[in-house]
């Protein structure tokens, strides 16, 4: 059914095209056929009138002269067209006082009118022009001229514009439907894409049209959402590992006191569900965390923070570190950020630091024209060159279990980088003049 419905939509598309352009060349070619017989009817009139005008200053001139001029004159009315052109010569009164040979009555004077004579097929155009003797020559053009041409445009007119809306008409549809056919291609693919399919593609013409384009632009999503699934799925993967661990030490406490009832310390069940609990709460607010930062800049709520007072403030948040945190090089650095957020992220570092250092944490603020320069670096064992990028994805531990007991959830430098990416700026790893690793985040203004 969804086949048939597609074709049925692309020859909507097809039969509107087709009509529109139809409609368009008829309305042009009608226009233009009007036009072109207007203007040849106009030309072919002003030269019959420009003959009778000068055939009745002919008449004028001879009645003017005192003769009257004779309806067998040869110059009157030529023998190869004895009936183009009548004349006749009226007095004062009206009478006829002379007219041309094949004239059958009298000529209305109805000046630059047209006519019907008797005895005469075509109307007549009529010039008249006054005697001095108060006397009128009214001279007859026939449009017999005007008729015929007319005739004679009007048939190949008739034919040739509907067999050339025919020809537009055909070619419209042909190139419409061959240039349809790349999308019907492409709708087809994309109809069987699913979530599990994601890394199907839709076939790319040949051509560097819009088409084209398109389907390169639909394949460059799909590809972005194919990354985002796979992200998605790993990230669901890893997280649901993670929780496993907290909640099977739990179970297992409660199935040792539930079966052995004396078999735990006094406080131990309380300290193991407390501990675990804990484990739990962080790696939960930490997917939370990472959640908001992965919405993008709009859900940050940006202030003045000074970055100095939050390394000042985690540092003497009365946890004791397992390492000395040097802070003499901390000086004023004040960004527009989030300061939940920026908090997140000296304190992922800060932990990151003591955690893996020996015996010294430094950190160092810096403000720069274009920003603030937060550096946190230990004397640890550092991370090597191979693995500085790997170390902010998510859950990614270069040694799981001393970071997991020393609390780690493989979570802090993912937040690190994506909170810092939502403000602008960037994360940096390389080696500490300490020994260890060195962090270097560059915050803007």
């Amino acid at each position: 059914m969804p086949a048939t419905g597609s074709r049925a939509t692309e020859a909507d598309v097809r039969s509107r095209t087709t009509l529109a352009a139809v409609l368009v060349v008829a309305v042009a070619l009608v226009v233009a056929a009007v036009l072109l017989v207007l203007a040849v009817r106009s030309s072919l009139r002003d030269a019959a009138e420009t003959t009778a005008e000068h055939r009745a200053g002919d008449l004028v001139a001879q009645v003017d002269a005192g003769r009257l001029p004779a309806p067998g004159e040869p110059d009157d009315e030529p023998d190869d067209e004895p009936d183009d052109v009548v004349w006749q010569v009226s007095g004062a009164d009206g009478q006829v006082l002379a007219a041309s040979r094949s004239l059958s009555g009298s000529i209305p004077p109805a000046d630059g009118e047209t006519v019907a004579l008797r005895g005469g097929e075509h109307r007549y155009l009529v010039v008249t022009e006054d005697t001095a003797a108060d006397g009128v020559v009214t001279v007859a053009v026939s449009l017999e001229d005007l008729d015929e041409t007319t005739a004679a445009l009007a048939v190949p007119l008739l034919v040739g514009v509907p067999l050339l809306l025919l020809v537009v008409a055909a070619t419209t549809w042909l190139v419409v439907g061959r240039a349809l056919r790349p999308v019907e291609r492409i709708r087809t693919e994309v109809e069987r894409i699913s979530g599990s399919s994601l890394e199907r593609r839709v076939p790319v013409p040949a051509g560097k049209d819009e088409i084209g384009r398109l389907a390169r632009t639909m394949n460059q999503m799909l590809g972005r959402l194919q990354a985002a699934s796979d992200r998605q799925q790993q990230f669901v993967a890893d997280a649901s590992h993670e929780l496993r661990s907290p909640v099977a030490s739990l179970r297992q406490a409660a199935e040792v006191a539930q079966a052995h009832p004396g078999a735990l310390p006094e406080g131990e069940l309380a300290a193991t569900v407390g501990e675990e609990a804990l484990r739990m709460q962080v790696l939960v607010d930490q997917l939370l965390v990472l959640a908001r930062a992965g919405e993008g800049a709009p859900g940050l709520q940006r202030t003045d923070v000074d970055v100095d007072d939050l390394v000042l403030l985690h540092t003497r948040r009365g946890v004791e570190p397992s390492a000395e945190i040097d802070t003499t090089g901390v000086g004023p650095g004040r960004v527009h950020g989030d300061a939940v957020a920026l908090a997140q992220v000296v304190r992922n570092l800060l932990d990151n630091a003591v955690r893996h250092a020996d015996r010294r944490v430094v950190v160092g603020v810096r403000q720069q024209p274009d920003g603030v320069v937060l550096t946190v670096e230990d004397d640890g064992p550092g991370v090597p060159v191979a693995e500085r990028e790997r170390v902010f994805e998510r859950f990614r531990r270069l040694d799981d279990a001393r970071s997991r007991d020393a609390g780690g959830s493989g979570l802090g430098l993912a937040i690190v980088r994506e909170v810092v990416a939502t403000h602008g700026g960037s994360v940096e790893l390389d080696s500490s003049p300490l020994g260890g690793a060195r962090f270097v985040v560059r915050l803007p203004g």
